[in-house]
């Protein structure tokens, strides 16, 4: 059973006089039968909630600066109808009692708790957006994280890991941004693929007949989750783990990138698809962390699309400094495995998060060689935020 919050406010231009305003206000209540129970305030306006037989909840209150807000709290279930009237009721007599010193009235649609599937999810700068969600698909906990695919009427189904919202069935956009936005070339070329174990970008590419195709993805129950319920993103290229142009290991990214290393292979385009930069260059000093508690402190330093999917085995250790030397040993061995001709494909984070992208592009002078680098901007559906996306080369 979900809970529906309601909120009605009213900007004046002037402080008023409870005493004079509560009064005419009571009968509404009265005749919902709620019954008024005042608290103290201690001289700054009035402050009274409203308890109804049926469970609902209101709270009055008139501030002593000049506004006077209205919250009601219903069953998802109860007739629309009458908490319609209520609030109607409410909006109609606060105008008569305040003539002349209203600024502003504003009244939301009303904010849905506890229900089934969550429609509320955050943007990076903790913005919070109401989506259309309507159906839990799937969930299941993998040895890494939380996997949840819900669906939306308008972007299809979603996948959301750790209670992060990757990639909708609709984000075709995300996908050609990340591969470049039609800028590359990649008929004959050898690509290694970082993550993407949702298949959107192993699916257009394969489009291109590539030479060969290696995607490095550690969570074999995203992979199954996503052939099964995302198919409108990954078609059925994630049917099978190998095909003619292109091969997904199961693995852990890091030992396969070193071991790419120490054998001199490499690769005309490397795209990460793991995560996204994080927001701050706070250090962690001596972090030695299993790989679900390093997850844990990138998502809750990363924001929004924290992507980390998926770097480490649960058991192994990795010693950082910070979450910063964590992405720049992932950058480092990307440069290595990369042609000199190649290019470093990845995402960035919400174009207004500036902060975080002049902290990356300073990253990007740290690695072992010197490299260039280009950035765009791109409109994702599902984001309902504007997304960076980088590309880099050797110089």
């Amino acid at each position: 059973m979900a809970l529906r919050h309601y909120t009605l406010d009213f900007k004046l231009s002037a402080a008023v006089d409870s005493s004079s305003t509560v009064p005419d206000l009571l009968s509404i209540f009265h005749e919902q039968e709620m019954t008024e129970t005042v608290h103290e305030t201690n001289g700054h306006g009035y402050l009274g909630t409203f308890v109804g037989k049926n469970g609902w909840l209101a709270i009055l209150r008139v501030h002593s600066h000049g506004l006077v807000t209205v919250d009601l709290q219903c069953y998802e279930e109860d007739d629309f109808a009458q908490v319609d009237n209520l609030l109607n009721a409410l909006e109609s007599k606060l105008k008569v009692i305040l003539n002349g010193n209203i600024t502003r009235i504003k009244r939301l649609p009303a904010l849905v708790r506890g229900a089934e599937v969550d429609r509320y999810w955050p943007t990076t700068d903790n913005r919070l957006v109401e989506y259309d969600m309507d159906q839990l698909v799937y969930e299941e906990d993998s040895a890494f994280q939380n996997i949840k695919i819900l669906h939306s009427q308008q972007y299809g189904n979603a996948l959301i890991l750790d209670n992060d919202l990757n990639l909708a069935e609709s984000d075709l956009a995300y996908t050609l941004a990340i591969m470049g936005s039609g800028r590359e070339n990649y008929t004959g070329k050898e690509v290694l693929i970082l993550g993407g174990g949702d298949g959107g970008i192993l699916s257009e590419m394969v489009k291109q007949k590539p030479k060969m195709v290696t995607i490095v993805h550690i969570d074999q129950k995203v992979i199954d989750a996503c052939k099964k319920y995302m198919r409108g993103t990954c078609g059925n290229i994630l049917d099978n783990l190998k095909g003619d142009c292109y091969q997904i290991l199961v693995e852990d990214c890091v030992p396969v990138l070193k071991k790419y290393v120490q054998e001199g292979k490499t690769f005309d385009y490397v795209i990460n698809d793991l995560t996204a930069i994080p927001i701050s260059m706070e250090p962690e000093e001596g972090f030695c962390i299993v790989f679900f508690f390093l997850h844990f402190f990138l998502y809750l330093t990363s924001g929004h699309k924290m992507r980390l999917n998926l770097i480490l085995k649960p058991c192994e250790l990795l010693v950082v400094d910070s979450t910063w030397e964590f992405l720049r040993l992932i950058l480092d061995l990307s440069i290595k495995v990369l042609h000199p001709s190649g290019k470093y494909l990845t995402q960035g984070n919400a174009e207004n998060m500036t902060e975080s992208l002049g902290l990356y592009e300073e990253q990007l002078g740290r690695l072992s060689c010197p490299v260039g680098f280009s950035k765009e901007v791109v409109c994702v559906p599902s984001y309902l935020e504007q997304w960076v996306f980088y590309s880099v080369w050797k110089k």
